[in-house]
């Protein structure tokens, strides 16, 4: 994959479009490129052709094939929505007059709810590490500042020292497309990361929380870290350090708090993706009031 990037002047003109004027991060851009790869390769393979030559009925082939392989609706929808941004980059480009993708409609996507914890899980979680071994309250920090702070997996392993102020329990996130935010964050996250940070080792890392070995956390380490403590509790399988941002939301909106002031913790661009978790709040509301009201 990597090979026919570097020959193509195209694709690596489009990636770099991406990265430098649009800011994405790389873990988005690298999904732009799993796309469109792999749509040039079905076009190779399946149309002898390729995308700067390729027909609207032969895209809608392509999404035909995408359905056939039981993908969801908001997968399929993100693939087509790649291949769009390719191709008006070759447009703006000169490189091709009309895009052969421009008339076609994306499926409408299913409702998803994204998939939370309630109150008492969390509090099970939370108190699970036991922070008499250091590895441990390494691990109760990151997850209390991921509860209290609903930032993304990603956001939290990057975050640096100097993004930390702990006498005013602030911190600064630098999330999707290099944007910047201020999250407050509770006593209780600030106290676990202060007992963590007395025992941080020194190390030349500028990252907060490191690993045994003294570099940078990787969301892969966490997630196989919280791993352990699910298991546990016997809490779900299912449950992601990505649930931790969820049930962040969910609980502030249970417990009064504005859409808005959600959206601008959470750093979405876009007010209709936080409102996916009034649906949530809504469900939890109807399912309250059918076990506890006399007539529900």
């Amino acid at each position: 994959m990597q090979h026919s990037i570097k020959e193509d002047s195209n694709l690596r003109s489009f990636f770099d479009y991406l990265f430098i004027e649009k800011g994405l991060s790389k873990n988005t851009i690298k999904a732009y490129e799993v796309d469109i790869e792999r749509f040039i390769d079905w076009l190779k393979q399946n149309n002898k052709t390729d995308y700067l030559n390729a027909k609207e009925v032969q895209i809608n082939k392509y999404i035909s094939h995408l359905f056939k392989t039981h993908l969801k609706s908001s997968s399929i929808n993100r693939k087509i929505s790649s291949i769009k941004a390719f191709y008006l980059f070759l447009m703006k480009k000169n490189k091709l007059k009309v895009s052969p993708i421009a008339e076609i409609v994306t499926p409408k996507q299913e409702k998803y709810l994204p998939n939370s914890m309630s109150e008492s899980e969390i509090e099970k979680l939370l108190k699970s590490p036991n922070t008499k071994l250091k590895i441990e309250k390494r691990d109760r920090a990151m997850i209390e500042m991921l509860y209290a702070t609903g930032m993304r997996i990603s956001e939290l392993v990057n975050l640096k020292i100097t993004n930390l102020d702990i006498q005013r329990c602030v911190v600064k996130v630098l999330g999707k497309g290099s944007k910047e935010r201020l999250i407050p964050f509770g006593e209780v996250a600030s106290e676990a990361l202060n007992d963590y940070m007395k025992d941080r080792q020194d190390s030349s890392s500028k990252e907060i929380f490191l690993s045994n070995r003294g570099t940078k956390m990787s969301r892969q380490a966490f997630w196989s870290r919280m791993k352990v403590y699910l298991r546990r509790e016997g809490l779900k399988d299912s449950i992601s350090p990505h649930t931790l941002r969820h049930a962040f939301a969910t609980h502030l909106l249970n417990r009064g708090a504005d859409l808005r002031s959600v959206q601008l913790l959470l750093g979405h661009s876009d007010l209709s993706t936080t409102q996916i978790y009034t649906h949530i709040a809504k469900q939890r509301l109807s399912e309250v009031l059918k076990k506890h009201h006399p007539r529900g």
